[in-house]
């Protein structure tokens, strides 16, 4: 459960904004009752909005939340956005919090019958930074992502010899580029983007390694031919490079792979239209490279690694749209 109330107001150049907030978060497991939990959380949060000139305007914003279980926690935040010669830019950085649970992604797959928690869990503390530029050539635009940010006391849960859920003692960190482009021009439109990401974290037995599942390089073009009162037809195509793969019998890192697929859309009538779609045409599935089960239970309790890659191969969908 969720609620706020909030002030709004201005004066001058500033626009600002103040309020109360509260959140209720319970989990009331049957079969586990050890990892029940109910998080109250109310906070106060004030923002203030100033433009200092018509170039730059500055966002500073701040928000203590009192947490029933873990204490207070202050997350300050600030942002500018600068504009000159076509040229938009944003920076901001700030911090923040987030209460553990002992639902996760690698929990969530597995259950909670088998999971144990050795040490009381920390909250995670969050920091962040990013700095974008966007900039329009008639019909092109482009935008670049420069992002960083560092988390202390990660929820980590391992799964080596043990299935415990804890806190790492080194922060995990993540450093990245995203860069976006867009052409337009009646009646076509190409958007292509590449991610550039370095995420790592430290390891129980000493050093760091890259956060798995992860891929570093990850690359996606989409185009679309579009007129209304007829139809359109995209088609796309996204490449996923090497992860990093945690407790794989098989192997330490992933396969690099391409997905290709088309879509499709007729409009029959005004009241009718057509669609299909025809995903992975590439049929890429992990199953190529290799096997889904494990050659031995998991400490976990599965019988299967983790997924890294499609697993349905090639996918075809069609129907009828009717509007009215």
């Amino acid at each position: 459960m969720f609620g706020e109330v909030s002030l709004r107001g201005s004066t001058g150049r500033h626009t600002w904004v103040t309020g109360l907030a509260a959140e209720r978060d319970a989990y009331r497991p049957r079969d586990v009752k050890r990892f029940a939990y109910t998080y109250v959380t109310p906070g106060y949060f004030l923002q203030d909005d100033i433009n200092v000139a018509s170039w730059l305007s500055v966002s500073a914003s701040a928000r203590a939340d009192f947490h029933n279980q873990y204490g207070t926690f202050l997350s300050p935040r600030i942002s500018g956005l600068l504009r000159w010669a076509g040229w938009t830019s944003r920076l901001s950085a700030g911090q923040g919090f987030f209460a553990p649970t002992p639902l996760t992604e690698e929990t969530e797959a597995a259950g909670l019958t088998r999971l144990s928690v050795p040490f009381p869990l920390k909250a995670e503390r969050g920091r962040s930074a990013s700095i974008d530029v966007m900039r329009g050539f008639g019909p092109v635009s482009f935008t670049a992502t420069f992002f960083a940010s560092t988390v202390r006391h990660p929820v980590h849960v391992d799964r080596r010899d043990r299935y415990e859920i804890l806190n790492l003692r080194e922060p995990a960190t993540n450093r990245g580029l995203e860069i976006l482009g867009i052409w337009r021009k009646e009646p076509f439109a190409v958007t292509t983007s590449y991610t550039y990401v370095r995420s790592s974290e430290s390891e129980l037995t000493g050093g760091r390694s890259d956060v798995p599942l992860t891929p570093r390089h990850s690359v996606g073009i989409v185009g679309v031919w579009e007129q209304e009162g007829k139809g359109r037809l995209g088609i796309e195509c996204y490449y996923t490079g090497r992860q990093r793969l945690e407790l794989d019998p098989y192997r330490e890192y992933s396969e690099p792979y391409i997905i290709f697929g088309l879509m499709g859309e007729r409009k029959v009538s005004k009241h009718l239209r057509l669609f299909l779609n025809l995903e992975n045409l590439t049929n890429v599935r992990q199953t190529r490279w290799n096997s889904l089960l494990r050659t031995h239970r998991g400490p976990d309790g599965r019988w299967t690694v983790d997924a890294w890659a499609p697993l349905d191969g090639r996918v075809a969908n069609g129907g009828v749209r009717f509007i009215f």
